[in-house]
């Protein structure tokens, strides 16, 4: 069995399944792990997510930042740019089965066997494994229940910036979904920095990418994450970023994990531009 983790797919379907052949995978043997951001900007979402949820077991998929976007939309919060690559799941005849089954996605998976932890974005300084996965399930149990519509109320914003356990309520729940699917910078003290996109060396001064903030108390995991297809590769002890900016033109990345991790990665037309 061959265990690969891959990059943000955002509706490259053709590509992943380029992918799949290069790989050579098999679904009767192999297992997928998606670290998130199935959709939104790429022309084929809808076929994209069929494909994740039907391959059930086989694959594992993180939520990220888009699929939170996806399912707020589905909900009725209005789209905050001019994008309609989501219109077709939006009017699927089988839309609320993929939204109800994409919202009980985890945020968070971790297996001891492997050595690996997957997220789609980052994980604060502060936080080891056992908090970032307590963490992550506090959101995903709202998520997955009746209150999600009242949650999707109070998702959007940069703040709270710095982690307490004394956060509460709504506060509590945000912090935690802008670490796992939005973070990428942040202080050495661990104050989330939420606005810059660019790779290492372009951002502010006194703004370290998550990982290499010292003292981490995640220091001693394997961490697979998407979210950030500016970073490019990194030297830094157990990171293996999996965005290889497909959308913008780059490639979509396997990471085979079950042995030593290979990379594997298919070329992807330019389907946006930055920032569009």
């Amino acid at each position: 069995m061959a265990v690969y983790a891959i990059g943000d797919v955002q509706g490259c379907y053709d590509e992943l399944q380029d992918l799949l052949v290069r790989i050579g995978f098999d679904p009767g043997r192999d297992r997928l792990w998606f670290a998130g951001d199935l959709v939104n900007r790429g022309t084929k979402s809808l076929e994209t997510l069929r494909f994740a949820r039907d391959l059930g077991d086989v694959a594992i998929t993180v939520l990220g930042n888009h699929d939170l976007h996806l399912i707020a939309a589905a909900y009725g919060k209005p789209m905050d740019h001019d994008d309609h690559t989501l219109d077709a799941i939006l009017a699927a005849p089988d839309r609320d089965e993929l939204i109800d089954w994409l919202r009980c996605r985890p945020l968070l998976h971790h297996d001891a066997i492997l050595g690996f932890t997957m997220v789609h974005a980052g994980l604060p300084p502060q936080w080891d494994l056992a908090t970032a996965q307590r963490c992550a399930r506090e959101v995903e149990a709202v998520l997955c229940s009746e209150r999600l519509p009242e949650f999707l109320l109070h998702l959007y914003g940069n703040k709270p910036a710095l982690w307490s356990e004394d956060l509460e309520g709504w506060d509590r729940l945000r912090f935690i979904v802008n670490c796992l699917t939005r973070l990428r910078y942040c202080t050495p003290g661990g104050k989330l920095k939420l606005k810059h996109t660019g790779p290492p060396g372009s951002q502010p001064a006194a703004q370290l990418p998550w990982f290499e903030v010292p003292g981490r108390a995640s220091r001693d995991l394997n961490i697979i994450f998407g979210h950030w297809s500016t970073l490019g590769s990194t030297d830094t002890p157990g990171i293996f970023p999996t965005d290889s900016g497909c959308l913008w033109g780059g490639q979509l990345t396997a990471l085979r994990i079950d042995t030593e991790p290979t990379r594997i990665s298919v070329p992807c037309p330019e389907l946006r531009k930055p920032g569009a």
